[in-house]
C-alpha cells in the first residue's frame, strides 16, 4: 500500500522528531520546495480571480474567540491561553476572526464587494494523540485560506466561482476529489443563530452546487453554518476533508460587520469561508500518494539531476546545473558513486528528468536526457534541453 508517511520519509520530503513534538512535521528541503511551487501557483490563480492577500498574526485575544463563538463552541480543539500582561492570548484554530477584523478595519461599500481576502498562514489545533500522524492529522497547520464579503444576492455565484477555481487547482495538481458532502445542522449540537439564519444558508449552498454530485450529512457543518466539504480518499477508499465552503451569517452579525450599501444606509455581508485545498499538511500527504511520490514537473522538488560520467565532465556539469538554476529550475549535480547506481538513484527519488554528460557530450556542449518514465533522448545542445524542461515545468495556468 502505498504510505505517504513512508513515501515522504524516503524522498526526503518531510519528517518529526520528538523533542520538537508529535503532529509538529517538519518540511526537509525537498519538501520545501515542492510546498513553495504549490503556494506561489496558488497565490497567483487567487490573484488572477480577484483575491486580496494580506498576513495577520497567529494569535488572538480570548475576547475575539468569544465574540467570534469559537470559545464557547470550539474550545476542546483549541489550545489553553496564555497570559502575557493583561492579555489573555489564544493560538488561533482558525483565521476567519482575523479576517473578520480586518474586513471591520476599514469604511466599506456596496462598490467594493464582493471583497475577496486570502491568507496562506498558520492555525494550530490541539488534536488528540492519538488520532494525530503524517501529514494528515497534525496540531500546526499551514492553511489555504480565504474569506469572502459579500451582499446576500451576490452568494450563490461566489460559491460557484470558488467550486470552479478547485477545479481548476486540483486539476493542475493532479488529483480528482472522490466525492462533494452537504453538511448541513444536525439535532442539538452547539451551532450558533436562528432557524431562518441556517435554512437561508443551506439554501445558498445547494444553489450553487446544482449540476454538482453531492451527499447530504447532516450533524457535520460548522457551528457558524453549513458547508460543502470536498471528499478525498487514501489508497483504502477512507474519505476525510480536503477543501471547504461554507457560508456564515453569525461572524458578521457577532463583529457588526457593516458596508455602506447603495442607497445610503447601512447593510451586513454574508462571510463566506473557503480554502481551495486545505492545509499544506494534509494537501501533501494526498500529492504523495496520488503521485506515488513522482510529482508533476511544475512542483516536483529536484526536476534536473545532472550526471557527470567521470570526474572529466564535473565543471561541464556544475555550468549545467548553474544554467538550469538561473533558468528558474531546480537542479542539482550527482557526481558519487558509478553511472549505473546514480541513474537507478535518481529514478528512485522520482526525479523528472536526468542529465547525462559524458566525454562526446562535454566538449560540445550537450547533454543526453533521461525522462523519469525511461525515456532516453539523444544528446543535444543544452539550451534545447533546458528549454525542453522549463517548458514541462510551467504550471498548468500559465501554458
Amino acid at each position: 500500500m502505498v504510505d505517504h508517511r513512508r513515501l515522504g520519509r524516503e524522498l526526503d520530503l518531510f519528517d518529526s522528531d520528538p523533542l520538537i513534538g508529535a503532529g509538529l512535521p517538519f518540511w526537509l528541503p525537498g519538501g520545501a520546495a515542492a510546498r513553495h511551487a504549490v503556494e506561489s501557483y496558488l497565490y497567483e490563480l487567487e490573484r488572477r480571480a480577484g483575491y486580496r492577500h494580506v498576513h495577520s498574526p497567529a494569535l488572538g485575544k480570548r475576547q475575539m474567540y468569544e465574540m467570534s463563538g469559537h470559545w464557547r463552541n470550539y474550545a476542546e480543539d483549541m489550545w489553553p491561553s496564555m497570559r502575557v500582561g493583561g492579555d489573555e492570548l489564544v493560538l488561533r484554530p482558525s483565521q476567519c476572526p482575523h479576517h473578520a477584523l480586518i474586513f471591520k478595519s476599514r469604511q466599506r461599500s456596496y462598490r467594493d464587494l464582493p471583497l475577496r481576502i486570502a491568507e496562506l498562514g498558520p492555525m494550530y489545533r490541539s488534536e488528540r494523540s492519538g488520532v494525530i500522524g503524517g501529514l494528515g492529522r497534525v496540531r500546526s497547520i499551514q492553511l489555504n485560506d480565504a474569506h469572502i464579503f459579500c451582499a446576500r444576492d451576490q452568494v450563490s455565484a461566489e460559491v460557484a466561482g470558488v467550486l470552479r477555481l478547485m477545479r481548476e487547482a486540483h486539476a493542475a495538481l493532479g488529483f480528482e476529489p472522490s466525492s462533494y458532502r452537504l453538511s448541513l445542522r444536525g439535532e442539538g449540537g452547539k451551532y450558533a443563530g436562528d432557524d431562518a439564519m441556517w435554512d437561508l444558508a443551506s439554501a445558498l449552498l445547494r444553489e450553487a452546487l446544482d449540476g454538482v454530485d453531492y451527499s447530504e450529512a447532516p450533524g457535520e457543518a460548522a457551528f457558524y453554518g453549513p458547508k460543502i466539504d470536498v471528499q478525498i480518499a487514501d489508497p483504502l477508499g477512507r474519505e476525510s476533508t480536503l477543501a471547504t465552503i461554507q457560508v456564515d451569517f453569525h461572524q458578521p452579525a457577532a463583529f457588526d460587520l457593516e458596508y455602506v450599501d447603495a442607497r445610503g444606509g447601512r447593510s451586513r455581508p454574508v462571510m463566506v469561508h473557503r480554502s481551495l485545498v486545505g492545509s499544506m499538511e494534509r494537501l501533501f500527504g494526498h500529492l504523495i500518494e496520488v503521485h506515488r511520490g513522482a510529482f508533476p514537473v511544475w512542483y516536483a522538488p529536484v526536476q534536473l539531476a545532472v550526471l557527470p560520467v567521470g570526474e572529466e565532465q564535473d565543471g561541464a556539469a556544475r555550468a549545467l546545473a548553474a544554467a538550469a538554476v538561473e533558468a528558474g529550475l531546480r537542479a542539482e549535480v550527482h557526481a558519487e558513486g558509478s553511472i549505473g547506481a546514480r541513474v537507478r538513484a535518481v529514478a528512485e527519488r522520482k526525479i523528472p528528468y536526468g542529465g547525462v554528460i559524458g566525454s562526446r557530450e562535454a566538449p560540445d556542449g550537450l547533454v543526453a536526457l533521461r525522462h523519469r518514465d525511461g525515456r532516453q533522448v539523444p544528446a543535444r545542445p543544452v539550451a534545447a534541453a533546458l528549454d525542453e524542461i522549463r517548458e514541462a515545468a510551467r504550471p498548468p495556468r500559465s501554458r
